[in-house]
């Protein structure tokens, strides 16, 4: 199971990245934008995805793994359940809100060599 502890260690792992407070709980920021945040629960992560399509494509596939709320409805945003997403996982989820967060710039400069990012 991944933690809060987890979470921190791979997103504070991605470039220009800083960690603060959001709603009381600890959010991770790449230059001023957020792109995870822990849920007031603990055991859930918020996500940034890249489009509502990508939202419910991860929801119909695994929702063991992902899930929403009415609050999040109408928007690109998933919640991750931590005891459900293995570490390998967990970090391309991360990497994948930092990039769609991180200006282009940032984010080009640090693209995988074989340019592909996850999904």
């Amino acid at each position: 199971m991944m933690t809060e502890d987890d979470v921190r260690r791979l997103a504070l792992a991605l470039p220009e990245t800083a960690e603060r407070a959001m709603y009381g709980t600890p959010a991770f920021y790449v230059r001023g934008k957020w792109f995870a945040r822990m849920r007031e629960e603990g055991d859930l992560l918020v996500l940034p995805v890249p489009s509502e399509e990508h939202k419910h494509e991860l929801l119909t596939a695994e929702p063991a793994t992902f899930t929403t709320t009415p609050h999040y409805d109408g928007h690109a945003i998933v919640l991750v359940r931590l005891a459900a997403v293995d570490p390998g996982e967990l970090g391309e989820l991360l990497a994948e809100a930092w990039r769609l967060r991180a200006p282009k710039g940032l984010a080009a400069a640090t693209e995988p060599a074989d340019g592909h990012g996850r999904g």
